[in-house]
């Protein structure tokens, strides 16, 4: 089930806290609860996956796209992720979530995130989101303008990040159905 409850608790604190600039790190505190548990007690990898979203949303909200995608009716979605997990979490182990904006390109933004505890992290996403609108994907050049950034110059996407998007493009889709 989705954590609605922990999601609402993580949007209303970031109401609290300031406005961070497009490459600002949101940085949250969370715990792992039995329900997140996989069968060898520890964050289920699924899971972690939905966890990121508390960390991704309230990182939207703090940097104002919230209302900008509200007053044009858009949507915001995942169009990729690429995830390592190296070091276990397991039940009612507090860690904290850091989610920052590494760039965007002619058609997605980049989104990294990681879950740390204490000085180790644990694992690390790297998302690829599209805005979305009547006619599909928003262009992020489009979606700076409204959020005022249409003069910033952007960031370049590191060169792991381009050699991962390198690599997805030469992914065949749809994919090959097995017998």
């Amino acid at each position: 089930m989705y954590p609605f409850i922990r999601m609402a608790k993580e949007l209303w604190l970031a109401g609290r806290q300031p406005p961070l600039p497009f490459d600002g790190t949101h940085i949250s505190h969370h715990r792992c609860w039995p329900w997140d548990l996989d069968f060898w007690m520890e964050l289920n990898n699924g899971r972690t996956l939905t966890l990121y979203d508390l960390g991704r949303i309230p990182l939207a909200r703090r940097a104002g796209l919230i209302p900008v995608l509200r007053r044009n009716r858009w949507g915001l979605t995942i169009a990729g992720s690429v995830v390592r997990y190296r070091r276990r979490i397991t039940a009612f182990q507090r860690f904290e979530m850091h989610s920052r904006l590494i760039g965007w390109d002619h058609r997605f933004i980049y989104i990294e995130q990681s879950m740390w505890r204490g000085e180790t992290c644990c694992g690390q996403a790297v998302f690829r989101s599209a805005v979305t609108g009547k006619a599909g994907i928003v262009p992020p050049v489009e979606v700076m303008e409204e959020l005022g950034l249409a003069d910033h110059p952007g960031k370049a996407l590191p060169d792991w990040v381009q050699a991962w998007i390198a690599a997805e493009d030469q992914r065949p889709w749809p994919p090959e159905r097995s017998a």
